[in-house]
């Protein structure tokens, strides 16, 4: 099967995706645990989650892992704003979508930005 010049941005996109629903439930899991009096047996799934947080983020086309995380940054934004909305009922204000829309273009950037090879 051959790829075409989309496959790596889709790829991408969708590991940002579920790194992003990964580290908020895991750091949610320990705010549970902290805020919330739940039980400490919140901290085993949060911790499984933040590693597959973590290992997500590594199936990003990048050749450097802080330009992966910084375009990483524009999704996870989004993502826990709709976590906010979704699963505490706070709706995001028109300051969070300008907000996460300046991010998302940032993100665009950098993850689809022409780049010359160099190190």
């Amino acid at each position: 099967m051959t790829r075409n010049r989309w496959d790596e941005p889709v790829i991408s996109i969708w590991a940002f995706v579920v790194a992003a629903i990964a580290e908020i439930s895991g750091c949610y899991a320990f705010w549970a645990w902290l805020r919330l009096d739940k039980s400490p047996l919140w901290l085993i799934p949060g911790l499984l989650s933040l590693a597959l947080f973590a290992y997500m983020l590594t199936l990003v086309e990048s050749p450097f892992a802080g330009r992966a995380y910084a375009a990483y940054g524009g999704i996870y934004i989004l993502a826990a704003l709709i976590w906010g909305w979704v699963v505490e009922g706070s709706s995001p204000d028109k300051w969070d979508l300008i907000g996460v829309a300046a991010c998302l273009v940032g993100t665009a950037i950098i993850l689809f930005g022409p780049r010359t090879i160099s190190n």
